[in-house]
């Protein structure tokens, strides 16, 4: 399967990346802070993310949480047992009501292997691509967080949870909270064809998960390629928001509107480009040579990133 190959293809360019044998970020380290959006609304934050971003650094999981007039609805459950509690400990910080929902954006386990911790009742919520792939995938998706991440943070204890309600492809669900409602909705393929974007139209605010990691200089992933449909989405999810939307990213500080918008600049520029180098003949390893793009550099995961994932997809399209 493609996904597998390539979780397998990313696992073996990490070991080369500047951490070499540490982990991207150690989840037996990092910290996480509430930080208030708008009345019952937070972002849940690594400390420490503002410095990270702005230097280009790879940035430990983002999520959330809504406190509506009856329930609680959290945004990701996080890579490990610690950091699930520790995201707990930050909701019952502000309420004693209880945890109902919970929205995975994406399979990957950094958002969703938290699910197991969760209190008994709580309705997990997912895209019905994510549901049918964690199940079927749960090992080498352990397996390719244990080598980003490292062994002994709790990633071998992870089982495969179910989803109890899915989105459609293409499709949306709103979450009543009482005080907000709360749009969960698939703009189209992303980072993957599971993405969802969870945003509260009255409080301005959403969440994006991996398909936009963080604001510049950190990329988009074309993990599966899929250039033209990713950016497709991110125009989409751009038209719907507007510049004062706080928009918490996957792995980053809250940004804002430009921030998607400089990556579907960026987008734009990398088949600019790779369509003129392939016009001219060259096979797709010049081509990864050629397009270097210094004026998106700055992000430390680029040299992989760009050459590895991006230029590929482009290639592949043009």
């Amino acid at each position: 399967m493609k996904t597998t190959l390539t979780l397998a293809l990313i696992s073996a360019v990490s070991a080369t990346a500047l951490w070499a044998n540490e982990p991207i970020w150690d989840a037996n380290k990092v910290q996480l802070e509430s930080q208030k959006l708008a009345e019952g609304v937070f972002a849940v934050i690594p400390v420490g993310a503002d410095e990270m971003a702005k230097q280009g650094y790879p940035i430990a999981t983002t999520a959330g949480f809504v406190i509506g007039d009856d329930a609680v609805l959290m945004i990701e459950s996080m890579l490990n047992e610690r950091l699930q509690t520790q995201m707990m400990d930050l909701v019952r910080a502000q309420t004693d009501l209880p945890i109902r929902y919970v929205v995975n954006t994406s399979y990957h386990g950094d958002h969703q292997y938290g699910n197991q911790y969760l209190p008994d009742g709580v309705t997990i919520i997912q895209h019905e691509h994510t549901a049918e792939f964690i199940p079927a995938h749960i090992d080498a998706d352990k397996a390719f967080m244990m080598q980003n991440f490292g062994t002994g943070r709790g990633i071998e204890d992870i089982v495969a949870t179910a989803a109890d309600v899915t989105v459609s492809t293409g499709g949306s669900m709103t979450v009543h909270m009482g005080t907000y409602d709360v749009s969960i909705r698939d703009y189209g393929f992303a980072q993957t064809g599971g993405d969802l974007f969870v945003s509260i139209p009255e409080a301005n605010v959403v969440w994006t998960g991996n398909a936009i990691p963080a604001e510049p200089p950190a990329l988009p992933w074309l993990l599966d390629g899929h250039l033209a449909d990713t950016r497709d989405t991110f125009i989409k999810v751009a038209a719907s928001i507007n510049d004062d939307t706080k928009v918490v990213p996957g792995h980053g500080p809250v940004t804002d509107k430009a921030t998607i918008e400089w990556q579907i600049a960026y987008l734009n520029e990398v088949e600019k480009q790779v369509r003129a180098a392939k016009a001219e003949g060259l096979t797709l390893e010049e081509v990864q040579q050629k397009v270097t793009m210094d004026a998106y550099q700055g992000y430390a995961l680029f040299p992989w990133v760009h050459p590895g994932l991006n230029i590929p997809a482009a290639y592949a399209e043009n």
